[in-house]
């Protein structure tokens, strides 16, 4: 297929495609999509949920924090990433899904960009610059990495360098691209260093039900936790670890994780020395948004389940087993009242009283943060905050374990 066949089929999520068959799995396609962004910014939310016996969800209950409060301390165009680099603590790098990633000094934004990449982007909806990740030895080599749907849509991760502390050099190095040739939605979006190796997770390549049978085809980079050294060796422009559950055998070697819908926000946790554990939150499609939580030791070819299962609960009448090593989500919230889950992080601030301790996330149709147990069991309960910020898009740190949110309506918070 051409590129210019390939961006043809870029169908409207309104489009009926129940005549199409979803790869591997070979189920009948539902046409009902949720859109990440789209569902809240450009037409209401939708009941989507249907009838059809599933797995008990998750227990919402209605909790408060004390004085703990949201501070909106400034304001961009559509952010998605808030980040601070090592060997900079009071420099805070804010990523804008335009395609511009701006600084804060010392609490004071800057009015010149890091880096500005916005011409060489698709933006919108669910695409554009959703990521920057910086490496252990940033301060000594400078480098970093950029997570965007380039003008084609295809997903790519690019490699960048330091000019001064706020400035960036604006020539990349590609690093990876995987095509994303069908539709506009489900890009993944979250890069994270865990030691010299970038993690990153990728959407299934769109549509409704993963047409394309990507998050279950080891031979598609689609829908799939990846795990690669982006530093160039040997004239090639990554590496992958030998230790990747595919390498040597049949599937991509880049793999670390399969069956994988959107997984837009996730992070380590890294409380337990030795340890490290994934919080892996996944947007669902009908009826359940899921939150899975492992070893990363585990994770490594772990089968999330899509698109055989959705939640805990098979999904659109597939009546086969599950799939080999499939993760069982430990929080899943239902439909309608949820439909995007946003994943965040465990709060370490000691400030933040009861909080502490507890992972941190929202639903971009929900006004209101949410959380549960740092450490859930299966079914953990999940609470409401009383923190009422809308549509956010990212959680995560800022210097001294601060909690810093981002929504896509331009603020910047910080809890407190």
């Amino acid at each position: 297929m051409n590129r210019e066949d390939s961006k043809s089929r870029k169908n409207p999520p309104s489009e009926d495609r129940s005549d199409r068959r979803s790869g591997r799995l070979k189920r009948s396609v539902p046409s009902g999509l949720l859109s990440l962004f789209a569902v809240v910014l450009i037409f209401p939310v939708v009941a989507c949920a249907d009838s059809r016996e599933a797995a008990e969800p998750s227990r919402s209950t209605s909790a408060t924090n004390g004085d703990v409060r949201a501070v909106r301390i400034a304001n961009f165009e559509a952010p998605v990433e808030a980040e601070v680099a090592p060997g900079f603590p009071r420099l805070l790098f804010v990523v804008e899904r335009g395609g511009r990633v701006m600084v804060m000094n010392r609490g004071r934004k800057l009015n010149r960009p890091f880096l500005d990449i916005g011409g060489r982007i698709s933006s919108g909806g669910e695409q554009g610059l959703l990521s920057i990740a910086f490496p252990p030895d940033y301060r000594k080599t400078g480098r970093f990495y950029l997570y965007f749907t380039d003008r084609d849509g295809d997903i790519r991760i690019e490699e960048f360098r330091r000019s001064t502390p706020t400035t960036a050099r604006t020539a990349g190095r590609r690093v990876i691209e995987i095509p994303h040739p069908s539709y506009d939605n489900h890009n993944g979006g979250q890069m994270h260093f865990l030691g010299n190796l970038l993690y990153f997770g990728t959407g299934d390549g769109g549509g409704g039900g993963d047409p394309e049978g990507n998050a279950q085809n080891v031979e598609s980079l689609l829908g799939k936790l990846i795990r690669i050294d982006p530093r160039r060796a040997g004239g090639r422009p990554y590496t992958v670890p030998v230790s990747n559950p595919f390498v040597g055998g049949p599937g991509r070697d880049e793999i670390y994780s399969t069956g994988l819908r959107n997984p837009f926000r996730w992070s380590f946790d890294l409380r337990q020395a030795g340890s490290p554990r994934i919080f892996l939150a996944d947007v669902g499609e009908a009826d359940w948004e899921e939150i899975n939580y492992l070893t990363v030791s585990a994770a490594r070819g772990a089968n999330f389940g899509w698109n055989a299962f959705e939640g805990r609960s098979p999904f659109d009448g597939f009546s086969g087993s599950r799939p080999d090593g499939t993760v069982v989500p430990k929080v899943v919230m239902p439909h309608p009242d949820n439909c995007s889950v946003i994943g965040g992080i465990v709060v370490e601030d000691p400030g933040l009283g009861a909080l502490r301790g507890r992972y941190l996330f929202a639903d971009f149709c929900r006004s209101g943060l949410l959380s549960t147990s740092g450490r859930p069991a299966d079914g953990a309960p999940v609470r409401g905050t009383g923190i009422n910020i809308g549509q956010v898009s990212s959680i995560g740190e800022g210097s001294g374990n601060r909690v810093l949110v981002t929504s896509l309506s331009g603020g910047l918070y910080r809890l407190r």
